[in-house]
């Protein structure tokens, strides 16, 4: 007999509860901090360019390092990692509260400032290549096997109303207390993501193969993602979305120059996606989404990169509002349905180096993205770039979607009715 969904599953675990809190904490911090920056850099600068910029100095060490993080993560006690992440991601951040204080920077040069700017950005990146990995790893120590789909979905969840809520407090603290101050509540919430690790449990590792070679653990973990076709098919579909679907990172032009409607605006616009995401997120607790999940995958992706071009010719506010807005509702599909995947289909002692490739596929896409859509504003023009990115995004779906039979009929359903019966 089919098993009743409880949308309340992951729910029930009290640590899983901490760890919300704790995934909540820091990526409001990490996106609000983000949104500063950008705001920051392109008041200085007025270049599109130096938007991009910030993007290419996180991607530089988020891939270069994320397979050996990834196997430093497996290798590691995951609550020590963790804890190792956010104290990284607190120094930086008050790198860049200090770097925004006038009193600091008065007499600095506008290259100087720009140029530690990015030097922290870089920093961030490493941490990153980190983070990722480990929370991943722990989310799968703290609930069982049977409950993966719905805490990838409540987690997915929190982390789209911190990415929400992040943007949008940061539009608005920008005009009320400044950038400066701005920065001082990144580094609070950081605080309080330390708090809340301390409340979870330092869990078993389940790497049997402790003091492996580094090079053969990288090859081990490269060779598992390339050999399973659902996971690659995933990675790669969603990458191609964010790196062509980047408009996001050119937001302060839209903003300032085409819309003209302020840092208030401009909040709006950057929460506008994160709030669908999370609607459809919260929706999918209730309704999954795992029956026929590769074509939901390729809809979803598809309708991603139609909104993009519809946001790159709007030139009325609220239109290109709905635009954004409904390329969350969309991407919360994606999101959803490839977190399930990769916890599905990732065994236990590799779920770092697995995570790791995931975050060089999609989480690096994001500044890949933000570099490729601010030279290609600089070489095509603002309007030109999205909509030759949303374009690439409907191409690459439509290539996939004719090419893979396979990954058009995946249906996760069954995978987790077998987890149900095994535990």
């Amino acid at each position: 007999m089919k098993q009743k969904n409880d949308p309340y599953e992951a729910l029930r675990y009290p640590e899983f509860n901490v760890f919300l809190i704790l995934r909540f904490a820091m990526v409001f911090a990490w996106s609000m901090q983000f949104i500063v920056i950008e705001w920051q850099v392109y008041s200085l600068t007025k270049s599109a360019l130096s938007l991009g910029i910030i993007g290419l100095m996180e991607i530089i060490p988020a891939v270069s390092m994320a397979l050996f993080a990834g196997h430093i993560v497996d290798q590691n006690e995951k609550k020590g990692m963790l804890l190792k992440c956010i104290l990284g991601f607190s120094v930086i951040s008050i790198g860049l509260f200090l770097l925004t204080w006038p009193i600091i920077t008065t007499g600095w040069s506008t290259q100087v400032i720009l140029y530690s700017i990015y030097f922290l950005v870089f920093l961030g990146g490493l941490v990153r290549s980190f983070l990722g990995p480990t929370v991943f790893s722990l989310m799968s120590q703290i609930v069982p096997k049977k409950t993966y789909s719905n805490a990838a979905t409540w987690s997915s969840s929190v982390w789209q109303i911190a990415a929400v809520l992040g943007p949008a407090i940061a539009g608005f603290l920008i005009t009320w207390i400044g950038i400066h101050w701005s920065m001082c509540t990144v580094v609070a919430f950081a605080i309080i993501a330390l708090i809340a690790l301390s409340k979870i449990e330092s869990k078993p590792i389940l790497n049997p193969k402790i003091g492996e070679p580094v090079m053969q653990s990288l090859k081990e973990g490269v060779k598992f993602v390339f050999q399973n076709k659902t996971i690659l098919g995933a990675l790669s579909l969603d990458m191609i979305a964010v790196l062509f679907g980047g408009a996001v990172a050119l937001l302060p032009i839209f903003a300032q120059d085409i819309l003209k409607v302020g840092s208030e605006g401009f909040g709006i616009l950057r929460a506008a996606p994160a709030i669908g995401a999370f609607l459809t997120m919260f929706v999918s607790a209730y309704v999954p989404l795992n029956k026929n999940a590769g074509m939901k995958l390729l809809v979803a992706i598809f309708a991603f990169g139609v909104c993009i071009i519809v946001f790159g010719l709007s030139t009325i506010f609220w239109l290109s509002v709905f635009a954004l807005f409904m390329s969350g509702v969309v991407d919360g599909i994606s999101v959803v349905i490839r977190q399930t995947i990769l916890q599905l289909k990732t065994p236990d002692h590799m779920r770092g180096r697995v995570a790791a490739v995931n975050s060089i596929f999609v989480g690096s896409s994001n500044e890949l993205g933000a570099f490729e859509s601010g030279l290609t504003a600089k070489l095509m023009g603002t309007v030109t770039a999205v909509v030759f990115g949303g374009s690439m995004t409907l191409l690459t779906v439509l290539i996939t979607g004719i090419s893979s039979p396979t990954f058009r009929n995946l249906d996760l359903e069954k995978d987790l009715e077998e987890h149900r019966k095994e535990e």
